[in-house]
C-alpha cells in the first residue's frame, strides 16, 4: 500500500477452513492479540495453535493465554512454533498471492481491506464453508453482496 507494507493475519483450522482474517498496518502485539481474540471467540478455544517464527505472533499468544487463564476455566492453549506444521496456512494463502500479485499495490488502507475480504469471501465459498443448498458459487456471492 503506497510503497509500506500491510500484513494479513490468517486463522486457518487443520482441515484448511478459513477461520478468521485480519489486516494491519502493524505486526505487533495488539494486532495479533485482536486476532487471536476473534478467532477465539467466534470458533471457539482450540487445544494447540501453530504459529510462525514471529515474536509478535508469540507474544500475543501468550497475552491471550495470560486473560484465558484467570477468566476462563484455567485452561491455556498449547503454542507450537513449528515450520512444517505450518504449511497448511501457507498452502492456503497461496491463493491470495497469485490475485493480489499482478495488482501493482493500493493507495488506502480501506480499498486493500475490503478487497482482501472480497478475495477472502470468494474463496470461502469456493472451498464450500459458505451453506450453498444447492446454489452455485456465484449465486451465494450475489446474495451476500445485496
Amino acid at each position: 500500500m503506497k510503497g509500506k507494507w500491510t500484513y494479513l493475519y490468517r486463522a486457518v483450522d487443520r482441515g484448511g477452513q478459513t477461520l478468521d482474517f485480519l489486516l494491519s498496518e502493524r505486526r505487533d502485539l495488539s494486532a495479533a492479540r485482536r486476532v487471536f481474540k476473534r478467532a477465539i471467540g467466534t470458533n471457539g478455544v482450540p487445544d494447540r495453535i501453530v504459529i510462525d517464527k514471529s515474536g509478535a505472533n508469540l507474544a500475543g499468544l501468550q497475552a491471550v493465554n495470560l486473560i484465558l487463564k484467570f477468566t476462563g476455566n484455567g485452561r491455556t492453549i498449547e503454542v507450537r512454533q513449528v515450520k512444517s506444521l505450518n504449511n497448511i496456512l501457507e498452502r492456503d494463502h497461496r491463493f491470495l498471492k497469485r490475485i493480489t500479485g499482478p495488482m501493482r499495490g493500493f493507495e488506502a488502507f480501506h480499498s486493500v481491506a475490503a478487497t482482501l475480504a472480497g478475495i477472502e469471501t470468494a474463496h470461502m465459498i469456493r472451498k464450500g464453508q459458505i451453506a450453498a443448498n444447492g446454489a452455485t458459487a456465484f449465486q451465494i456471492l450475489a446474495a451476500l453482496a445485496a
